[in-house]
């Protein structure tokens, strides 16, 4: 994923979810980014195949995690 949709993705994460601690950082597979709250990875935020332009953000919630 490039740098410029990387930026534009963490905008609007940012907007939609209130929260400025939100970073989305480029990885090795060229189609994907990770991203975090703080330093906390929170999900990954994949390139759609068939909508040019458009992303799908995977979040897993583990059962040890919740109350």
């Amino acid at each position: 994923m490039q740098e410029p949709d990387i930026k534009r993705i963490e905008m609007y994460l940012k907007k939609a979810f209130t929260n400025g601690a939100i970073n989305v950082k480029a990885r090795k597979q060229a189609d994907s980014a990770e991203v975090y709250i703080g330093d906390e990875f929170i999900g990954v935020v994949y390139e759609d195949e068939d909508d040019d332009g458009s992303y799908t953000f995977n979040m897993a919630i583990l059962g040890e995690d919740l109350p």
